[in-house]
């Protein structure tokens, strides 16, 4: 292959030839992406004014099409991350119909988008919706909680959320499968008082259903916690034969952790430690293990002395 030699001139002229091919490359691309140039996004949809006395349910999916009327520039970014403005569709129509036309909401729709970023057509551009009669029903609020607490502090009682039960309000079908309804996550972290807090309730992501109240009050008690020692007697169980049986000992010593308020309430009245006589007849045990299955909420076993207790059986 013959190779062509070329002079230090003729070098630099073809230098500069591609030099200026590559601007001129360059201000082309920088001059069709900043030409106006609609392009089409997906775009999520939410609705308002839904009506308050027909359930509902969108025979679209929850995403649309949407030409915008933007920027060579806008469609290559909008490529690389999503849309974060979604559509919000007047629902007032359905009052009296089953459907929404988009085209007649345009105006209302870019006044909340930029100048740049207006929206010229949505496909679908009518929406239909499927109506059934609406209900109401009461659920459960179920607080969501991620919290750490200080060392020797935890939970001392139960978690009040005020109020209990919230209102929700849709078709038939759907209220079925709702059995509680759950709050924004409660993030804390070391802990040692009390938490009463205000939390939004998860937000609906239906159109067709409302929840009401929108925000409860949660109270999660926290206070120190210590150890305490009871001695608590051993109640014998599953003695079918009511044989004559002595326990050795009589006693256990049972350590538990209690919160500093609860402290002088703890009394073995509380408490139950139980041995099974069925594990001697069944199994053949020598000796019987203690377990206390009967103790305060919001106490925590340490440990029990002795584990097991010996036993004599008297014919």
């Amino acid at each position: 292959m013959a190779i062509v030699k070329l002079s230090a001139t003729e070098r630099r002229r073809l230098s500069v030839f591609f030099t200026c091919l590559g601007l001129a490359i360059i201000a082309w691309i920088f001059t069709t992406l900043s030409s106006p140039l609609p392009y089409t996004i997906d775009t999520a949809v939410t609705y308002k004014n839904t009506p308050q006395r027909r359930a509902f349910h969108s025979l679209q999916a929850d995403t649309l099409k949407a030409t915008v009327q933007g920027t060579g520039w806008q469609m290559l970014f909008s490529k690389m991350r999503a849309d974060s403005k979604p559509i919000t569709i007047d629902l007032s129509p359905l009052e009296t119909r089953n459907y929404v036309v988009l085209s007649t909401q345009l105006k209302q729709i870019n006044a909340k988008r930029d100048a740049n970023q207006q929206i010229s057509v949505i496909d679908p551009d009518t929406l239909y919706f499927d109506f059934s009669n609406r209900l109401t029903k009461k659920v459960p609020v179920t607080a969501l909680m991620n919290i750490s607490y200080q060392k020797q502090f935890a939970v001392s009682g139960n978690v009040t959320i005020k109020p209990a039960y919230v209102t929700v309000s849709g078709p038939t079908d759907r209220l079925k499968e709702i059995t509680d309804w759950r709050t924004d996550s409660i993030h804390a972290d070391k802990i040692n008082e009390t938490i009463n807090t205000r939390i939004n309730l998860q937000p609906v992501k239906e159109g067709n259903l409302n929840v009401y109240p929108k925000t409860v009050q949660v109270i999660i008690p926290v206070d120190e916690f210590t150890e305490k020692t009871l001695d608590i007697p051993v109640k014998l169980i599953n003695n079918h034969n009511y044989d004559n049986v002595k326990v050795f000992p009589q006693k256990v010593r049972v350590t538990f952790t209690t919160s500093l308020n609860r402290y002088k309430d703890m009394t073995e009245d509380l408490f139950e430690a139980t041995a099974d006589l069925d594990l001697w007849r069944d199994h053949g045990y020598s000796t019987l293990p203690v377990v206390v299955n009967r103790f305060p909420p919001f106490c925590k076993i340490v440990k029990v002395v002795p584990a097991n207790i010996d036993f004599i059986i008297k014919k």
